[in-house]
């Protein structure tokens, strides 16, 4: 029997990946025409690996940048889930491993700021983390089993990295141990307000 590969084997295997496709077919009923770009695992990692403490990126930007780093018309939305829950448990087995410096992805949110209660330690356990770093999780819905981080909007990190101003200490953290990086955005992206702190 063949054996299992490991969540970090499963993150560094590209498969021919990335690429860039035509949407057709059943793709074009949802998402339009144009191309669709499809990131290899470790594209979606280093994403994720850039976002500071305070900070938090939805999987909606973090397609919004693999479009543009392809050229494409959209980021390829099933796989950039699939990837990011990937370099989720990729960072934990990384962590039981002894690594000190583990892929942040509990600043990874899915779309509209909601926890993904697929990543390690379920929701109880991002909510824990994401507190830690002075955010406020509260529930969506009267169900009681979604929730979202308040006001994340304001705490969205630009991806493209050149925001004017913009300053970044270190886009990893460790494991049991926090760095302080600090980063400044402004302006908006794709119709979502990006609160900006700027001294006098």
């Amino acid at each position: 029997m063949a054996r299992r590969k490991t969540w970090r084997e499963k993150l560094a295997f590209g498969n021919g990946l990335p690429k860039v496709v035509e949407i057709s077919g059943k793709m074009s009923t949802r998402w339009g025409t144009g191309t669709c770009a499809i990131p290899a695992p470790m594209e979606i990692d280093a994403l994720m690996r850039q976002v500071p403490r305070g900070r938090l990126v939805t999987t909606t930007e973090l397609r919004a940048a693999i479009a543009r780093k392809h050229g494409a018309t959209i980021g390829c939305p099933i796989t950039t889930g699939i990837f990011a829950m990937i370099a989720a448990y990729a960072a934990e087995e990384a962590a039981a491993a002894g690594e000190k410096k583990i892929t942040p992805y509990w600043r990874t949110l899915k779309a509209g700021g909601e926890l993904n209660p697929k990543y390690p330690g379920g929701i109880a356990g991002l909510k824990c983390r994401l507190e830690a770093e002075g955010h406020r999780v509260v529930p969506a819905g009267r169900s009681g089993k979604r929730f979202v981080v308040a006001d994340y909007e304001s705490r969205l990190f630009a991806q493209d990295g050149k925001q004017k101003g913009q300053k970044v200490v270190d886009g990893t953290t460790h494991a049991g141990v926090h760095h302080v990086a600090r980063a400044r955005d402004g302006g908006r992206r794709r119709g979502v307000r990006v609160a900006a702190r700027r001294r006098g």
